[in-house]
């Protein structure tokens, strides 16, 4: 009889423990341990845009960018002025003296756009450079949270079709690679466009 009053005693906590409190308990556990799963997802481009190092490779570039385009803006006004000076020269010049002016004009007009194109290109060269080694960086790193959750997989969500978030590693990610790298990306090249 004794046995069957602890036995029914033992019942009755058990039942006076509600769903809501082993859930809560279970998710408070499930939130200490990473999710143990063989495939994980990560975001390769908010990994690096949201990262530490990939801010300062943006604001670095976009300052870059704005001072290519204010300078070409400049440019462009001056650019201008000459032409409207060359036209207004025109109506007083001989054809065969006013044609060598437009074409030097042409050619110096030419060789300005072509420095902006290749200005262009070399600031977005050098964001890929600043991506390619944060990612190198950011290998071992990444390789190590999948060791710790048993993945053996590691799969960027633009070729995943359907998955869980929890699944999902970028925040983690980058909270951990910030911690670990206290470098910043190398000052992207200096761009100026050259002057009329």
């Amino acid at each position: 009889m004794r046995g069957g009053r602890l036995g029914a005693l033992a019942l009755a906590a058990l039942l006076s423990v509600s769903p809501a409190t082993v859930f809560a308990q279970e998710a408070a556990g499930a939130a200490q341990a990473p999710l143990i799963s063989p495939v994980l997802s990560i975001n390769q481009q908010r990994l690096f845009e949201e990262s530490a190092f990939g801010k300062a490779s943006l604001s670095r570039l976009e300052a870059s960018s704005r001072t290519l385009q204010a300078e070409i803006r400049k440019i462009e006004s001056n650019l201008e002025i000459e032409e409207r000076l060359l036209t207004e020269r025109r109506a007083t010049m001989p054809a065969a003296e006013f044609q060598p002016l437009a074409i030097a004009f042409d050619d110096k007009v030419e060789r300005i756009r072509d420095a902006w194109i290749a200005k262009d290109r070399e600031l977005k060269r050098q964001r890929e450079l600043d991506q390619q080694q944060f990612f190198e960086i950011a290998a071992p790193i990444l390789v190590e949270m999948m060791q710790s959750r048993g993945a053996a997989i590691l799969l960027d969500q633009s070729s995943v079709v359907l998955s869980l978030d929890r699944i999902d590693i970028t925040q983690p990610a980058i909270e951990l690679i910030d911690t670990r790298l206290s470098e910043t990306p190398e000052d992207p090249v200096e761009v100026t466009p050259a002057q009329p």
